[in-house]
């Protein structure tokens, strides 16, 4: 039976979200909230000799702390380049799927975008091919043809046919389209709060609703997730576990593909 999208329409749809999702992952693993990367930093800097003789007391807790910051698995920190790759890819397991999935799971932080899309779906399968994307990443693997295959595999199981070169028209369409989703996020100096990335989250999710027909072919949840996302008031449990644990099925089918060369 034919498909009812072209492979072609999928390619057109996933090469900008693709390129769009460098600066949004760029966000995610920016942004700290807490300050650690700095504070580490700060310490870092003012070393052993910025204490005096009498101050030794003063001068290990301060090399305690050090020790406790540098022990955060963020970004830029000691603890981070001394994880593997696998040990990275959990992070972002964590630090995209937590976020997406809570946004998917809650319409209503959507506001009038919540009213006019399959919102679980859309954020839900957008979420999951940030993570996918940051995954190959971890593993060395970056080219936008590969990621895009890697993404039609997992999300619409699909085995595309992506085209390696593209016309210098096409292109900067792809390059004009990958900056509307991602925003004042890609803008130059622009800081990557939460907001923003959750912004450009709800724009790739938007993106995706071109292919809203093969949303549904995505990892998902248990099928008692579903039932429970169906109830009153606590829906939204249902709803975030649902999300969640189809977050972890795409990181799972991710690595098997990236494992096996390419194919399912």
């Amino acid at each position: 039976m034919a498909e009812s999208i072209s492979d072609a329409a999928i390619v057109a749809v996933l090469r900008p979200f693709v390129r769009a999702t460098r600066p949004v992952l760029d966000g995610l693993r920016e942004s700290d909230p807490f300050g650690l990367r700095a504070r580490v930093g700060a310490l870092d800097r003012s070393g052993p000799g910025a204490v005096g003789p009498d101050d030794a007391g003063e001068r290990g807790l301060r090399e305690k702390m050090l020790d406790a910051l540098a022990a955060v698995e963020v970004p830029g920190t000691a603890a981070w380049a001394a994880m593997d790759a696998d040990a990275r890819c959990r992070w972002w397991v964590y630090r995209v799927g937590r976020f997406v999935t809570l946004i998917a799971a809650i319409p209503g932080l959507g506001g009038a975008l919540a009213r006019t899309l399959p919102v679980s779906a859309a954020v839900g399968t957008a979420g999951q091919g940030l993570l996918l994307c940051a995954i190959a990443g971890e593993h060395g693997i970056r080219e936008e043809d590969h990621l895009v295959a890697l993404l039609g595999a997992v999300l619409f199981r699909r085995d595309l046919a992506v085209p390696h070169q593209l016309s210098a028209a096409d292109d900067a369409a792809v390059a004009a389209r990958a900056a509307e989703l991602t925003g004042d996020l890609a803008g130059a100096g622009s800081t990557p709060t939460l907001r923003r990335v959750g912004g450009a989250v709800w724009r790739l999710g938007r993106a995706l609703f071109a292919v809203e027909d093969e949303l549904d072919k995505r990892p998902r949840g248990r099928f008692y997730h579903e039932a429970i996302g169906m109830l009153p008031v606590v829906g939204v449990v249902g709803k975030y576990f649902g999300e969640w644990s189809g977050l972890k099925r795409a990181s799972k089918q991710g690595h098997t593909w990236l494992r096996s060369g390419g194919t399912r």
